[in-house]
């Protein structure tokens, strides 16, 4: 069941050398501002926590994994600064997957849109349904990708990237993203897909906590300048957030609202 909290939920919990955050928002598992900063301080103290080895990432209810940064704040933006802001919470917690020294396992069980799409491609292993569908719609709305793109480029490739950024109207099928590496394993049932997200998190969380460092920095190795370039991408998102294409296109949909 998913969160009827208008700020979203967040839960940790920890089975031995495992922690598992779940995070949830009853619109569609999208991030408001404050969930993403929630998420980036848990995912700071599980990279700390000596006693951790091992993060599962997943998400609350049945239906969509995430649906991206909230789209209400993204109406209510005015200001370049408001929009930096706002864009920048996905930066935030990219780079504190990166930085984690912890592997992060993902376990997708519905459709991931938008910001959604780089949460998973910044995890270090990811596991999915046949309903992990994935879309990038930014482009439709006069925005463009720019946080989450380095991310996505890293684990699909560039051609990957442009493929699902340059066709924001289509969904594309999780054996797409399977293919293109943004997931490792892709399941046909729920049972499945956690029966075997959960094995493969609690076998890795019994691994050499140091070894398991070691190889994260390894897998993450030459990404130290993407604190300063996510950033910039986030202002430069928020800039496009205020343009008159994106403007008007924003308009018709506050006035559907």
């Amino acid at each position: 069941m998913s969160t009827a909290r208008k700020q979203g939920s967040l839960y940790t919990q920890r089975t031995g050398a495992l922690a598992r955050i779940e995070f949830g928002h009853p619109a569609s598992n999208s991030f408001t501002s404050d969930l993403l900063g929630r998420l980036e301080k848990e995912l700071d103290r599980a990279s700390d926590d000596p006693e951790v080895a091992a993060i599962l990432l997943q998400s609350e209810g049945d239906r969509a994994f995430c649906a991206g940064a909230s789209f209400d704040e993204l109406l209510e933006i005015g200001t370049e600064e408001e929009g930096a802001v706002f864009f920048s919470g996905f930066a935030r917690v990219i780079n504190a997957m990166r930085r984690c020294r912890k592997p992060i396992v993902a376990r997708v069980h519905g459709k991931v849109v938008g910001g959604g799409v780089g949460l998973v491609a910044a995890c270090d292993y990811a596991f999915a349904s046949e309903a992990a569908s994935v879309r990038l719609s930014e482009i439709s709305l006069g925005i463009a990708p720019l946080v989450i793109a380095p991310a996505v480029a890293r684990k699909a490739g560039v051609a990957g990237l442009a493929e699902l950024s340059l066709s924001p109207d289509q969904w594309k099928s999780a054996y797409w993203a399977l293919e293109k590496g943004l997931y490792a394993r892709v399941f046909e049932t729920r049972k499945e897909l956690d029966e075997e997200s959960e094995f493969f998190a609690a076998k890795l969380a019994s691994y050499s906590p140091a070894a398991l460092s070691a190889l994260k920095n390894a897998l993450w190795e030459g990404t130290g300048h993407w604190q300063e370039l996510l950033a910039r991408r986030a202002a430069e998102t928020g800039k496009l957030a205020l343009s008159e294409t994106t403007q008007a296109t924003l308009r018709k949909f506050k006035e559907k609202k």
